[in-house]
């Protein structure tokens, strides 16, 4: 239960570091906040959890196959904010419209390269 809570306790300090960050050097925040920062730490979670190494390098290989239609959000989101609508409806819509990319992606991984969910 402990290493649970230390899990939660060090992935929360990133994203709140973050945040307070982009309150003076927006900079500064996009650069850590694109870090594979959670990527690493699942990685570490899972090996620490698995000791299967199989297993982290499935998990690397489709985390780069998925980073394509997850870069969408950063396309729409600022585009509907210059359209002037209001943060939650960008960030509503922002998130639907990525998640039609996922759809569409994933249809388009399985049909050319038989590769599934």
């Amino acid at each position: 239960m402990f290493f649970y809570i230390l899990k939660i306790l060090i992935t929360a300090l990133i994203v709140v570091v973050a945040s307070e960050i982009a309150k003076e050097k927006s900079l500064l925040a996009g650069l850590l906040v694109s870090l594979p920062t959670i990527t690493v730490l699942t990685l570490i979670w899972l090996y620490w959890d698995t000791h299967d190494l199989q297993k982290v390098k499935d998990l690397t290989n489709n985390t780069l196959l998925m980073i394509l239609p997850s870069l969408t959000f950063f396309i729409f989101f600022p585009i509907l904010i210059n359209f002037e609508i209001n943060f939650v409806l960008s960030m509503i819509l922002a998130s639907i419209l990525t998640a039609i990319s996922y759809w569409i992606y994933t249809i388009f991984l399985f049909k050319f390269f038989n590769i599934s969910l």
